[in-house]
């Protein structure tokens, strides 16, 4: 589910905006009033607020960095590392509260980069260029370190791979039927082709504009932007009362807007595709890592709030995808962390085992779940639980794998 920041990055060919507050740069490595070890370059201390993203510094040698990422604004916030150009989402945190701090633990080879904050998560965000030098040691493993993370690579692009080859046919069987006006099958296809979505979705969002392109909700949506994918069909196949419209009688879709939106749903699938297909698609072992905490993010801020699937309720297979998901990607570094800290691996099964009893309470993708508003409210506080005791663990995920 993207927030409406994503939804604002454009395409490929991204334009940067030069804010007239952006981000600012107050410090060079290793300048005093950095915390952690900004001393010694490793860590970049970032405080968003309204009108300005400031950074503990604008350069920092190459390898593993901690950004330190606290709000000192009035509304949410989030922190990301972009390419250079722009046109990829290289590690990200999101939903930062007022008050709070985030951590993002990265590696990052020698290049240019643009860090930003996106106070309030809408538009382009407050943007500096942020330059990675060759000048630090990278502390890259060797041996069976170096064996166990190169596995882990492979073996989480080809589950990657394996979601969107089902992905694509899903979304095109489920396509056809909006398309036909067979709302009831329609519905019927919605929950298990987008769960295969799910799984993936930080590999999506890591595309910049694809993510919101394919799951953007209406409450998302930036100022002029036009609204395509998953939910648009959604409202469309579960029409809202006026009353949860905003008070204004709903307007179905007619017979051709539905057909352009499912036309367009499977061509930007077929996209998403086309990108992980190709041969120089990789995923990096802390973007794997990173991803898992996401997927856990995702169900805690959208999915246990009800947000996500505000009129389908199919919010439990949102859930149980998310958390498939996040179990996949632990798994595929799992041998890599056990060596350093078996103690971490043992609670993120133990933990991932209780959450996955307790989905099972309310069904399973095969045989569908419990609507979400059929949930009581000590149900849902019980499953945010549930969720909460797997991030924390998993939280530690990326400083494992990273060394950080």
């Amino acid at each position: 589910m993207p927030s409406a920041a994503r939804a604002a990055l454009p395409a490929a060919g991204l334009v940067l905006v030069a804010a007239l507050t952006g981000c600012v740069s107050n410090a060079t490595p290793g300048a005093a009033g950095a915390t952690g070890t900004a001393a010694a370059g490793r860590t970049v201390t970032v405080t968003s607020t309204a009108d300005a993203c400031t950074l503990s510094t604008a350069t920092a040698p190459a390898g593993t960095l901690t950004f330190a990422v606290s709000n000192a604004g009035t509304d949410v916030t989030e922190f990301y590392l972009l390419s250079g150009d722009g046109d990829r989402v290289v590690a990200e945190v999101e939903n930062i509260g007022p008050g709070l701090s985030r951590e993002l633990v990265v590696q990052v080879p020698p290049g240019r980069y643009l860090a930003t904050c996106k106070p309030g998560m809408t538009g382009d965000g407050l943007r500096e260029t942020f330059t990675v030098t060759g000048a630090g040691a990278t502390a890259d493993p060797t041996g069976a370190a170096a064996a166990a993370l190169a596995s882990a690579r492979t073996t989480y692009v080809a589950y990657v791979r394996a979601q969107v080859a089902a992905l694509l046919p899903a979304t095109q069987e489920f396509a056809a039927a909006v398309t036909a006006g067979d709302d009831e099958r329609a519905r019927s296809l919605y929950p298990s082709a987008r769960a295969h979505y799910e799984r993936i979705e930080p590999v999506a969002e890591s595309f910049g504009d694809l993510d919101a392109e394919l799951d953007a909700r209406q409450a998302d949506l930036a100022a002029g932007q036009a609204w395509t994918g998953w939910h648009l069909l959604e409202k469309d196949l579960w029409p809202p009362a006026a009353a949860a419209n905003g008070g204004t009688p709903y307007t179905p879709l007619t017979t051709a807007q539905r057909a352009a939106a499912a036309t367009d749903l499977v061509a930007t699938t077929r996209r998403l595709a086309d990108l992980v297909d190709a041969p120089t698609f990789t995923v990096e072992p802390f973007q794997i890592t990173n991803g898992a905490k996401e997927l856990l993010d995702e169900v805690a801020t959208g999915k246990v709030t009800g947000e996500e699937e505000v009129w389908s309720h199919t919010d439990l297979s949102d859930v149980q995808a998310n958390v498939d998901g996040a179990r996949e990607a632990y798994v595929a570094v799992a041998d890599a962390v056990r060596a350093g800290d078996g103690a971490l691996v043992d609670e993120l099964d133990q933990r991932f085992a209780n959450l996955d009893a307790l989905l099972a309470h309310y069904g399973s993708a095969a045989a569908g779940f419990t609507p979400y508003d059929e949930l009581t409210p000590a149900q849902v506080k019980q499953l945010a639980a549930a969720v909460d005791a797997v991030a924390e663990p998993l939280s530690r995920l990326t400083a494992a794998v990273t060394g950080a």
